[in-house]
């Protein structure tokens, strides 16, 4: 039992004894009285673990924030670049060959198209574009 127990034990052996004493009259306001005491002890408890939960999740956002998100690695990207210009030379050389120019130009669209995903997936507002607020204030519009 900690102290708050007791202390709560200590409030009711009091209304009883006030009870016993002031008789079946004020049995209704004693009993009010600590149901109130009660009540204000759980609205305490629960305050404190609202608080101690949302200090918890709190801080675990924020490690989240500070840590490096594995997509966002420079080895990842380098690599994904890499990888992207040594494919760029046959498929270029394919397309060009095959298709002439406009075989080329598909190839090309291709490697830029899987660049552009990449680099959307890794930084995400990169193709959303610059907001400015209008002259009212309350409106955002797209430049």
């Amino acid at each position: 039992m900690d102290a708050r127990d007791a202390d709560l034990k200590k409030e009711l052996d009091a209304t009883l004894q006030a009870r016993r004493e002031l008789g079946d009259e004020y049995e209704s306001a004693l009993v009010d009285s600590f149901l109130e005491k009660v009540d204000q002890r759980i609205d305490g408890a629960v305050e404190r673990r609202v608080r101690r939960q949302l200090a918890e999740q709190q801080m675990a956002v924020a490690r989240d924030a500070r840590t490096p998100r594995a997509t966002d690695s420079f080895g990842e990207r380098f690599g994904f670049g890499i990888v992207s210009l040594v494919l760029a030379v046959p498929l270029s050389a394919i397309g060009g060959g095959v298709g002439h120019l406009p075989g080329l130009i598909v190839a090309w669209a291709g490697i830029v198209g899987v660049n552009a995903v990449q680099a959307a997936r890794t930084n995400p507002g990169l193709f959303a574009g610059r907001r400015r607020r209008t002259d009212q204030g309350d409106a955002w519009q797209e430049d």
